[in-house]
């Protein structure tokens, strides 16, 4: 059986010509609802350089100097005990630095990741793990550089409170820059927060308590070509007499009913009664505006509740309507009632089970990560966060379509692939 072991394991810390000097970053209510939610985990898929004597000396180097832009990402989350018995969070800029982890899969090969119908089990110790996001004593971020027999993975965790999608890809993005020998980045972080009258202050926060075993999950990615999409926004527009409807809203309206439909038994089921739940992260930056470049958190995660049967038997135009009307609700005025409730009553969600979980983006620039030796060719997600409904955007090695990411108990997942109609999606 392939495995994967650890060559080494050191601290990387900022070079020391700190371009954004900053000592304390406290968190705003976007950052601290992220308190009870596992590390955002995301790595992409290189065939080998062409010298890799020099590759892992290489990439601490320009981790270290990337690192100078990007002070809180080598600190550490911190609290603040006050007298009421509240507590408050924030990073602190202290240089404790980064876990750099050089790992080796000598029987793995890139044909190995990207051949196999499922996400393969191998992928998941090609992440290194921080553990506790309350924790004040591990790192906000890790980096696991594995070499496989032709080709390089690179994977980071970063804790959840430190950072959104945006905010990490922000940071992949300008360690790629930094490795192709560039002095500074394109895009420079913006880390005024602007939490107003001091510190947010919590009560302490409930330990989550015990849950079940996760089930078995498998993981595979499904491309939704350009065509593909063209043709679910034309049909989803057409059935709800609008032309609202974008093509990720027509994608979700049509993998949604198919997964609920096989994870309850099929259409022929009785679903009356029955209720599912899709959330889904809607941006903050374009919306508040946030400036270029705003770094940590900045995403809702708004819910959308239908009835099962309503969700199976109504359309894709009908659903792709409510998912419409469900981002369009969040304007500026209802975010900035959204922030002043929640500072009034300020609370970390706890942990809970989901049924149908979007994260991601088409947008992220996964691609462009190019550290010297070529564009990536795959990207994957890690083991954090992956539980039955768990549903990653991400964009095509090549332009044009949307790459998803499925992760679902092996049942659903099956009945899924036997759906003549859905699978038919994928052969345009």
């Amino acid at each position: 059986m392939a495995k994967v072991d650890v060559i080494s394991s050191c601290v990387i810390r900022m070079a020391g010509s700190n371009t954004n000097p900053i000592s304390r970053l406290d968190l705003t209510p976007w950052d601290i609802q992220m308190l009870s939610i596992d590390s955002i985990q995301r790595g992409i898929l290189f065939h080998s350089p062409q010298s890799q004597q020099t590759l892992i000396p290489h990439l601490e180097t320009s981790l270290s100097r990337t690192l100078d832009f990007f002070p809180p990402l080598a600190g550490r989350l911190a609290t603040t005990a006050h007298d009421d018995g509240t507590i408050s969070f924030f990073l602190n800029c202290n240089n404790a630095g980064v876990e750099f982890v050089h790992a080796l899969a000598a029987a793995t090969s890139v044909s190995h990741i990207l051949e196999p119908k499922y996400v393969p089990e191998i992928v998941t110790s090609f992440f290194a793990d921080i553990g506790s996001p309350i924790s004040d004593l591990r790192p906000l971020l890790a980096v696991q550089v594995t070499e496989l027999i032709d080709g390089v993975f690179i994977a980071l965790t970063a804790n959840h409170v430190a950072v959104d999608g945006v905010s990490f890809w922000h940071f992949f993005n300008s360690w790629s820059e930094i490795s192709r020998g560039s002095d500074t980045i394109s895009k420079t972080p913006v880390f005024k927060h602007g939490v107003r009258n001091g510190p947010l202050r919590l009560r302490p926060l409930e330990k989550s308590s015990s849950v079940l075993p996760p089930p078995t999950l498998l993981e595979r990615v499904f491309h939704y070509s350009k065509q593909t999409l063209s043709n679910l926004k034309a049909k989803a527009n057409s059935e709800a007499g609008t032309d609202k409807i974008s093509s990720l809203q027509a994608m979700l309206a049509h993998l949604w009913p198919i997964v609920s439909c096989h994870r309850h038994s099929g259409i022929s089921l009785d679903l009356v009664g029955r209720e599912v739940t899709l959330v889904m992260l809607v941006g903050l930056r374009p919306r508040l505006p946030l400036p270029e470049g705003y770094f940590g958190n900045a995403a809702f995660a708004a819910r959308l509740t239908m009835s099962a049967a309503e969700l199976v038997r109504e359309g894709i135009g009908h659903v792709a309507v409510k998912i419409n009307e469900l981002v369009a609700r969040h304007t500026k005025e209802a975010i900035g009632k959204m922030m002043e409730d929640w500072v009034i009553c300020p609370a970390a969600p706890q942990r809970g089970a989901f049924s149908f979980v979007i994260t991601g983006s088409p947008r992220y620039d996964v691609y462009g990560n190019d550290f010297g030796w070529g564009k990536p060719i795959a990207v994957r997600g890690g083991p954090r966060q992956k539980f039955d409904g768990k549903i990653t955007l991400f964009p095509p090695a090549e332009c044009g379509g949307i790459d998803v990411e499925v992760c679902l108990v092996p049942e659903t997942l099956w009945a899924m692939e036997r759906d003549v109609e859905f699978m038919e999606a994928f052969s345009v």
